[in-house]
């Protein structure tokens, strides 16, 4: 595997591999990887002939009360892992490689009608940073294909729509979210919980899953369902952010007519925000 942190040799590297007709996937991290992040690397290697992965921790989708400088980096154990996937080139550039002025960039991307819901509304101007991130990182990849986990399901709204809005040459993917035995949906921040908190924090997909079976079951009270998650999930010992049951393209609330629906949650537990989402296609 290739490591690479400068933009100008990673576009070198690359144009070489276009010269030769490779097709070229992108997954982009913020390492202190899992296994999720690995699957990723899988998923794309079943698409193309050469995978590059990121790992850049960008300051631009921290909030004023979000600890950057905290942000876990084990760049070398990432390396690791990402080598013993197959995963061929490793682009790690600093924030200045990034944003070469003022560490922030002057041009952002915004997706008004999707990064205000959900987190966006708990994490005003993260999914402009993201929306900004992506976007840079896709000028200088150009990548055929990019590989997006579900479990950040807005995000991956967000991504596909600037795609299709700036007319990116990029298929987007979204990759199955990978879960622990106990149904925990896998994230850097499960580091944050202590082993007590481990086993509390299944109960999210607990709560997720048991509203899916009230829709496929019949329940149209969605507000109902709503509050009785979020009663349970603080009998469980989580902190409220949102409980949503939603539409899948868009996130606008769910009607009980609508049939393709997303159940997204947020919650607090200890020092960690859990976020995860199930998705659910009624008769």
């Amino acid at each position: 595997m290739y490591t690479i942190d400068s933009i100008s040799n990673l576009r070198n590297h690359l144009w070489q591999a276009k010269l030769d007709h490779k097709t070229i996937a992108f997954v982009p991290t913020m390492g202190n990887l899992h296994e999720g992040h690995l699957q990723l690397i899988d998923r794309a290697l079943e698409e193309v002939d050469l995978v590059v992965a990121s790992i850049f921790v960008n300051p631009l989708q921290f909030g004023p009360n979000e600890n950057f400088n905290g942000y876990p980096r084990t760049f070398m154990a990432d390396q690791e892992k990402l080598i013993s996937r197959g995963c061929h080139v490793l682009f790690a550039p600093s924030v200045d490689e990034m944003y070469p002025t003022t560490n922030i960039s002057s041009t952002t991307v915004k997706v008004p009608h999707l990064e205000q819901l959900l987190c966006g509304a708990s994490r005003p101007g993260h999914f402009t940073g993201v929306a900004t991130v992506v976007s840079k990182l896709f000028g200088i990849v150009q990548p055929d294909v990019a590989i997006f986990g579900l479990k950040d399901y807005q995000q991956f709204l967000v991504i596909k729509q600037l795609t299709y809005d700036l007319c990116l040459p990029v298929k987007i993917i979204g990759a199955p979210i990978a879960r622990a035995e106990s149904g925990l949906a896998l994230s850097s921040r499960n580091g944050y919980l202590s082993d007590e908190e481990l086993m509390q924090a299944a109960q999210l997909y607990v709560c997720l899953s048991a509203c899916r079976v009230a829709l496929e079951t019949g329940e149209t009270d969605l507000s109902k369902l709503e509050e009785q998650a979020q009663c349970e999930l603080e009998s469980a010992g989580f902190r409220r952010d949102y409980f949503k049951i939603c539409r899948q393209d868009n996130l606008q609330p769910a009607e009980a007519n609508d049939k393709d629906l997303v159940i997204a949650a947020a919650a607090y537990l200890g020092k960690a925000r859990l976020i995860d989402n199930v998705r659910v296609t009624l008769p």
